[in-house]
């Protein structure tokens, strides 16, 4: 598995090299944004997972992130980042990331975020490929105009198709595996992003409200991903 870090600290970039190797992963290296983008590209065989620093001399890892999504919905990106701003974690949200970890850090919790988001792309990637059953009991589902396919993260509205990111996606499946239920943002933290250290609740508002621009007709009234009053939120269709 190969791993892409992009670091412009290098005592830190070789530190992370040295204890990703240690733990059997390909590490390539990039000192700045542009490098890091361009790597991605060519690499061959493909990346299978993104370690990205926000504050990168010429491109801004916020401008990696939405260029490396553009290319691919699936790869998993982390960002490491001395920025602990709220507002900060909801750009790289917004962006494209997985998981957000602020510096400094904890290298057993930095090792073991990679373990899980490595063994989440892998059975991403084998559904995709058809080598493995979807973890649902269909590949799709749908209600009203809305067409979901779990294996290419396509959301299909009336005519147009969305392409979703991973936590998108993973969190409009927890919705649809939970109809009419009151889900607290406690819980869906819990179930959708695991790792709630560096995550708030209004990552989870900020997530639905991109939701709700897919698939609700209006999302200013949402029909749908209802809000619940100092809880969270319930899913609703127009079969329930």
């Amino acid at each position: 598995m190969r791993i892409l870090v992009v670091e412009d600290e290098e005592a830190l970039a070789q530190g992370l090299k040295f204890n990703f190797e240690q733990e059997g992963y390909e590490v390539l290296l990039a000192r700045d944004g542009a490098s890091g983008l361009k790597l991605f590209e060519t690499a061959k065989p493909p990346v299978d997972l993104v370690i990205l620093d926000l504050m990168l001399p010429g491109m801004s890892g916020y401008e990696v992130c939405t260029a490396i999504r553009s290319r691919d919905k699936l790869v998993p990106i982390l960002v490491l980042s001395a920025r602990t701003l709220s507002e900060d974690k909801m750009h790289a949200f917004d962006c494209g990331t997985d998981q957000y970890i602020t510096k400094p850090f904890a290298l057993p919790e930095l090792l073991n975020r990679v373990r899980n988001l490595m063994e989440r792309h892998r059975v991403i990637q084998e559904v995709a490929r058809g080598a493995v059953d979807a973890p649902a009991s269909a590949d799709t589902y749908s209600f009203g105009n809305v067409h979901i396919n779990w294996k290419t993260y396509e959301v299909r509205v009336g005519d147009r198709v969305h392409n979703l990111t991973t936590l998108e996606m993973q969190l409009l499946r927890y919705f649809v595996e939970h109809p009419n239920q009151v889900l607290s943002r406690h819980e869906i933290l819990e179930h959708v992003w695991e790792e709630t250290a560096d995550v708030t609740t209004r990552t989870i508002d900020n997530f639905v409200l991109r939701l709700r621009k897919i698939i609700e007709p209006d999302p200013s009234r949402p029909t749908h991903i209802l809000s619940v009053r100092g809880t969270g939120y319930r899913f609703v269709t127009d079969d329930h």
